[in-house]
């Protein structure tokens, strides 16, 4: 899809969100620069925030190639830096941690992360027939380290194979990393 297409495949159901109570547009697993840049154009001419959800796979890229750097300055150099922030999901840590081992400018765009509970990659949770929930306490381990190094990241959930156990630990880590850093 162009971003032309992307703007207008998305323009239709952004508007009826401006009719609404709305007060942001959040697109989850995006794979590609162009949809996410038409996104984020539809948005801006709905008149309503967006955020921009990048999915990556087990390389830390997104499923076309691109590194995350390059997806968000290229998203904000076609949109004139209009979204409001950008965020990873259903990926796990592992899979991006070296994505963001850098303290470059663009990486303060990033405030959001919903990983999976699983390491495996998409394709070997696509073929598997339970979904394999990780362990919440690593997993909640992995956040607490991407936020020692990233404290600006304050937007933070689950994706694939989370589920109360996982969110809780989440929250337990952040939680005591908030308290010990007052």
């Amino acid at each position: 899809m162009s971003e032309i297409e992307a703007e207008s495949y998305h323009s239709e159901q952004i508007s009826w969100f401006r009719t609404t109570d709305a007060d942001l547009v959040t697109a989850l697993t995006i794979t590609n620069i162009p949809e996410a840049i038409g996104i984020v154009r539809a948005s801006r001419a709905a008149g309503l925030p967006v955020v921009i959800s990048f999915t990556l796979e087990t390389d830390g890229c997104l499923p076309t190639g691109q590194g995350l750097r390059q997806a968000v300055e290229s998203v904000d150099n076609a949109t004139d830096r209009t979204a409001a922030y950008f965020m990873i999901n259903c990926a796990h840590p592992t899979h991006f941690d070296a994505a963001l081992a850098t303290s470059e400018p663009w990486i303060r765009r990033l405030r959001g992360v919903r990983a999976n509970a699983s390491e495996l990659s998409h394709v070997e949770l696509n073929e598997t027939s339970d979904l394999d929930a990780g362990d919440p306490q690593e997993l909640a381990a992995h956040y607490g380290q991407l936020l020692r190094r990233h404290p600006h990241i304050n937007v933070l959930g689950g994706c694939c194979g989370t589920d109360h156990r996982h969110v809780g630990e989440i929250a337990r880590v952040c939680k005591a990393m908030m308290t010990r850093d007052k």
